[in-house]
């Protein structure tokens, strides 16, 4: 499995400590070690189809005992159905193999849905359902009868106190209007009844099917995550659940421990190799949803990765986060008044606080304005974004500024340099966007996103990249980032991001204009900021 240089690597000095794989720039010797794979991956005609519809590889430098130094090659899940492929490491644990108890179980569940789905398609469930259906029909209608009559008795109970002089003719009228609304009462929880007791019928087969399958299914998985025992630098053994369970997910997500670093990992360990760099690149097409550059590198996941490499690296002089070094300068102020101020955020610098501990906006507030109320932070820009951001001093001026975004009375401009040429002059894009859950803080174009609309129009074009203004209508998280990114956006991502596009010294984009109405004096403010780019 250890794969020889074939250029020659004298020139090139390793690195000191081993990639933190989370938020890197690869290694001279990591793309070394990557070309040579994608050269190798051009060859497997018979894996053409499936990967040009995009796969995650990972490349692992290594030093044998002897001093030699070469590298390691892995793929995220399985290509072909099989987990074995000549010059790739073998998986954590193959459960693909024949007679495995994962097979022998899969094969068991899979029998139970089709028992499951036999019954669902047979006549007399058919039958059953149909019934269901009338009963259902039968009660909406007897419910929208009933409806006006139990309003109408209700009014009658509020008047009837006062249009009744004589006591003992109240309280018959009382008793008379009681008797009608229980009435109407027992008849809808008689139909409500007789639809729970058919539906129950219905699934007496099912349900106890569904029942074992679920467990079955739990079971399975977990005995799976306990086959996945992971090594770390110090040769120390812990399974996935073990691994997983201090987490605030607690349980190990789908497919953990199959992707690229963990397998990479595992093998030099098992055969007595020391990492030395690590990188994992996307070959193929985007994932439906998903912007990922064919051919760039990106970080190893955070809801199935993180976890896991985490321990494996115990034992190995690791890089330090570089997110955490960051030592942004102080925002420089463009206006500010007894209510509010408005500066023009560095880039690198969070809105809020985080676990980074790199600064953030609002310790910087809180330290500058010690006597400010409320919470301060009106709305947030990405760490890599710079430009302009407005804090408020007092929880009414922050209340009523949140209005202002919420109602998208604000007007906002941003400047952008993108790594393409964009043919149409302006327009709109409109993707909805949700969080990619085991990618975070990726986001993702998904039918049942958040709505989310841009415009923009085209300033420059120079040198193959194009300048641009955005104006958002909605303010989603990384928002402009994946219109510009996304094939069905732009198709071309902004200058220097490290997360949709191919990464470099900063993202180019900047919040340069701000119009928003002071909620104290009605005056209309417009700010402006020019980017450094």
């Amino acid at each position: 499995m250890l794969h020889r240089f074939k250029s020659d690597i004298a020139g090139i000095t390793p690195p000191e400590r081993f990639t933190w794989p989370f938020h890197y720039v690869p290694h001279p010797l990591s793309l070394l070690a990557a070309e040579q794979i994608q050269l190798e991956i051009s060859t497997r005609k018979e894996w053409a189809d499936e990967i040009a519809a995009g796969k995650m590889f990972g490349v692992l430098v290594v030093r044998t005992p002897s001093g030699e130094i070469g590298f390691l090659a892995a793929f995220s899940g399985n290509i072909a159905g099989s987990n074995m492929h000549e010059g790739f490491v073998p998986p954590v644990y193959d459960m693909l193999r024949p007679n495995d108890f994962f097979r022998r179980e899969e094969a068991e569940i899979s029998a139970i849905n089709r028992r499951i789905e036999a019954l669902e398609q047979s006549a007399e469930y058919r039958e059953k359902l149909n019934a269901i259906e009338l009963l259902r029909a039968e009660h909406q209608h007897i419910l929208s009868e009933d409806v006006p009559h139990l309003t109408a008795l209700k009014e009658q109970m509020q008047q009837c106190k006062s249009s009744y002089t004589d006591q003992a003719d109240w309280q018959a009228k009382m008793v008379e209007i009681n008797a009608s609304t229980q009435r109407l009462k027992v008849r809808q929880k008689r139909l409500s009844a007789e639809i729970m007791a058919a539906e129950k019928a219905l699934n007496s087969d099912i349900e106890p099917l569904q029942i074992e399958r679920r467990q079955r299914s739990a079971a399975l998985q977990e005995r799976l995550f306990r086959e996945f025992r992971m090594l770390n630098a110090r040769g120390e053994v812990r399974d996935l659940c073990d691994i997983f369970a201090p987490t605030p997910q607690q349980t190990p997500p789908a497919g953990a421990g199959e992707c690229a670093a963990p397998k990479l990992l595992q093998y030099a360990y098992l055969n007595n190799l020391h990492p030395i760099c690590m990188a994992e690149f996307w070959w193929g097409a985007s994932p439906n949803g998903e912007v990922r550059q064919h051919g760039n590198f990106y970080p190893s996941c955070n809801s199935k990765c993180k976890p896991i490499l985490l321990f494996m690296m115990q034992g190995l002089e690791v890089d330090d986060n570089p997110l955490s070094a960051i030592t942004p300068p102080e925002p420089k102020t463009l206006w500010e008044d007894d209510y509010l101020v408005v500066i023009d955020k560095p880039e690198g610098m969070l809105s809020v606080e985080g676990k980074s501990g790199v600064q953030s906006v609002e310790a910087w507030a809180r330290n500058r304005y010690p006597h400010s109320s409320g919470p301060m932070i009106v709305h947030r820009l990405d760490q890599s974004t710079s430009g302009i951001l407005v804090i408020a001093k007092d929880k009414a001026t922050h209340k009523a500024l949140q209005e202002q975004f919420i109602s998208r009375s604000v007007k906002k401009c941003y400047i952008a340099l993108l790594d393409g040429i964009i043919e149409a002059q302006k327009g709109e894009i409109s993707l909805p966007l949700k969080l990619d859950y085991e990618n975070r803080p990726r986001q993702m174009v998904s039918a049942d996103g958040r709505k989310a609309i841009t415009r923009y129009e085209v300033l420059e074009v120079k040198d193959g990249r194009t300048r641009i203004a955005f104006y958002p209508i909605t303010g989603r998280t990384h928002q402009l980032r994946v219109h510009a990114a996304h094939s069905q956006g732009l198709n071309c991502p902004i200058v220097g991001d490290d997360i949709y596009g191919f990464g470099g010294s900063r993202l180019h984009l900047h919040a340069a204009r701000l119009e928003f109405t002071h909620p104290h004096t009605g005056v209309l403010l417009k700010l402006e900021s020019e980017p450094e780019f």
